[in-house]
């Protein structure tokens, strides 16, 4: 009898699992204040009606035609991994504390990345396509950079011309650029390269974590995945000698192991970007977040010498902060602001601001009272778990 009911309990834990449910974001009431938001430009809500960052996706769900919203949203496969980019924030718990002096916390949001000094420790990271969301694209999202001083990396798969995009910026206003990169194709590249230089960007992100074509089932479905099986090899010799043609400094998008951050820091990388492409690459890859604990357990010292960035799943202020205590120094979003850039250039200055207030508030919260001071010791790194958060 006793290991009847032990079988039957393991059955229904293993259905349980399975049949568990998966919430893009918990509801906050979005679902009824965003109910009239259709495909007209005049359904939008106010914007003083946006709470979260959720909510754009909510509003753009809505507003865009399915096509053009399923390009942004689409992921790998199964999505196990857009889905643990989301999900993996719960699992590792705050560990606030408190009788702190935190009256200074918003004198600590401005981040330096790369020795360019930026308003907050976030930034808009790279995604293609701007224009499906708003008919300025990119141009909205390097103006609304420049008004809230943040960094702004534009995708390689632009909607708007390189020359465009840094045509839109403000005097002195930093960019970086994306790339893909065939390394076989040298001329090709040196010419990718000439260009960025000569338009004055400060900085190559180069994707590494996409070297195929990717199988995103919901993106073939809605026809717009990509048809081109062709394989692309990368190496990181390939990658000394690329830096070797630029005084760009060629930053490596897509780490996802610790023995990857290891091997980019003795290439003498200037920053380590890890990224599992939105989970839109190869399913059940880690979290960036898993991937930066992993660091934290196996080589801690890579955080002090080289400066390391990440991005997927990002959307709260909490997030960030997580981020930030393990060491990581700046934090992009991707779909968060093109979701926002269903309203142009203020809903992504909205976007920005929101996240601002989060981080300074849940800091204080937290018992936060410099953001540069923080360490570890504020997240629960022991009693993380992995393995999808069951046990």
């Amino acid at each position: 009898m006793r290991l009847l009911t032990s079988l039957l309990l393991s059955a229904a834990a293993t259905l349980t699992q399975a049949a568990r449910p998966f919430l893009e974001e918990p509801e906050t009431g979005q679902t009824t204040t965003f109910a009239n938001v259709s495909s007209s430009e005049s359904s939008l809500p106010n914007l003083e009606d946006v709470w979260a960052l959720s909510d754009f996706q909510h509003i753009a769900e809505r507003h865009m035609n399915t096509t053009a919203y399923t390009y942004y949203r689409a992921a790998a496969a199964g999505e196990f991994s857009y889905r643990n980019n989301l999900e993996t924030f719960a699992r590792l718990r705050l560990r606030p504390r408190v009788m702190r002096n935190i009256n200074n916390i918003s004198a600590s949001l401005p981040t330096p990345i790369l020795n360019h000094t930026f308003s907050a420790p976030f930034f808009i990271a790279p995604a293609a396509r701007a224009g499906y969301a708003h008919p300025d694209g990119e141009l909205a999202l390097v103006r609304a950079a420049a008004e809230e001083n943040i960094l702004y990396i534009p995708s390689d798969l632009s909607s708007r011309s390189k020359a465009d995009i840094q045509s839109a910026r403000a005097e002195g206003q930093v960019l970086f650029q994306q790339l893909y990169l065939d390394p076989l194709n040298t001329t090709a590249t040196t010419l990718q390269i000439r260009e960025a230089e000569s338009l004055t960007f400060q900085a190559l992100i180069l994707t590494v974590d996409s070297p195929a074509n990717n199988v995103r089932h919901r993106a073939w479905r809605y026809g717009v995945g990509s048809a081109d099986d062709a394989l692309t090899s990368l190496t990181w010799d390939q990658w000394a000698e690329l830096q070797a043609t630029t005084r760009l400094p060629i930053i490596p998008k897509g780490i996802q192991t610790w023995e990857d951050a290891v091997i980019a820091h003795s290439y003498g990388v200037r920053a380590i970007y890890l990224s599992n492409h939105g989970g839109r690459a190869v399913d059940t890859s880690p979290s960036p977040l898993e991937v930066a604990i992993e660091i934290h357990q196996n080589a801690a010292w890579i955080f002090d010498e080289v400066e390391v960035w990440a991005d997927g799943g990002v959307r709260y202020g909490t997030d960030v902060l997580k981020f930030l205590a393990l060491g990581v120094k700046a934090v992009g979003l991707a779909r968060p602001f093109m979701y926002a850039n269903v309203y142009g250039e203020d809903g992504v200055r909205k976007a920005a601001q929101l996240l601002k207030r989060e981080v300074m508030l849940d800091a204080a919260n937290a018992g936060i009272g410099d953001l540069k001071q923080m360490n570890s010791s504020w997240v629960d790194v022991e009693g993380f778990p992995n393995a999808w958060g069951m046990r």
